[in-house]
């Protein structure tokens, strides 16, 4: 049996004990599953990923859940950049372990399940150094930050100095409402959901939204569109939101009530444990 280490909120520890790891994450293709790291000899490269991990928030600190999983479970192995670029390799389990054990530096690199972990396969749960591992990537140290929606942390420490310092051409500053509910006026309806995906994404960068203008795309033919919806208003405060989610949290599509739940997991005020 090949053993991995799953590092996530320890809010969550409670649910994973009585009902597995949920497969939230967003693998290469767009495939749904649980990402996971082998355990090696080396303490501090078993948990080379909480730093990173811990930059966009945790409830309580973060915990490490080892799971054993049979030599032959299918899953996708390779370093976080080859993710996107389609070139993690599908290979057993225990090969996984063999291919990074074997690196020289095995930092960066990642193990993604295609499926969620059963109860039965969470070996236990404990937990994890809070200072283990790199932030952003490997040796950043010194290296110009990246300002992308993706790599920074709202809130964090020289956040706005720093977006102000070094916008990002793609993710700068989002561009004002009137002209994101223009584009959504000339999308027309149902709209290309391509256009209605971009402009989402605009409004997910904000703080607060018209929420009346967004909730008729709860009912777009595209689920991409819908699930694009849960993600952009996730942040959001504005009056209606819970209602819209409560509404999305139904969706025919899978992927949308998986983002929904994934939204409502990291939400304290959603949490039903509490």
């Amino acid at each position: 049996m090949a053993m991995f280490v799953h590092l996530t909120s320890a809010a969550h520890a409670p649910r994973i004990r009585r009902s597995g790891i949920r497969a939230a994450g967003e693998g290469q293709g767009g495939a749904r599953g649980v990402f996971c790291f082998p355990v090696l000899a080396s303490h501090t490269l078993t948990h080379q990923w909480l730093r990173e991990l811990a930059r966009f928030g945790s409830r309580g600190g973060l915990v490490a859940v080892h799971v054993r999983l049979d030599d032959t479970q299918e899953v996708l192995v390779g370093r976080y950049p080859d993710r996107r670029r389609g070139r993690q390799e599908r290979v057993g389990a225990a090969e996984a372990v063999r291919r990074i054990a074997a690196l020289d530096d095995p930092r960066g690199w990642e193990v993604f399940v295609p499926r969620a972990i059963r109860p039965r396969e969470v070996h236990r749960i404990r937990a994890a150094p809070q200072v283990a591992g790199w932030r952003y990537l490997p040796d950043a140290h010194g290296t110009r930050p990246c300002t992308c929606h993706g790599c920074r942390v709202r809130g964090g420490y020289g956040a706005r100095r720093l977006r102000e310092r070094l916008p990002h051409p793609l993710d700068g500053p989002p561009p004002p409402v009137r002209t994101l509910l223009a584009r959504l006026t000339q999308a027309q309806d149902p709209g290309d959901p391509a256009v209605l995906r971009e402009t989402l994404h605009w409004f997910g960068m904000r703080r607060r939204g018209p929420l009346p203008r967004l909730v008729p795309l709860a009912a777009h033919p595209d689920p991409s569109v819908r699930e694009a919806l849960v993600w952009a208003v996730a942040g959001w405060r504005t009056p209606g939101v819970a209602d819209l989610l409560d509404t999305l949290a139904d969706d025919p599509d899978e992927d949308v009530r998986e983002a929904v739940a994934a939204v409502r997991e990291d939400d304290p005020e959603d949490d039903p444990d509490d």
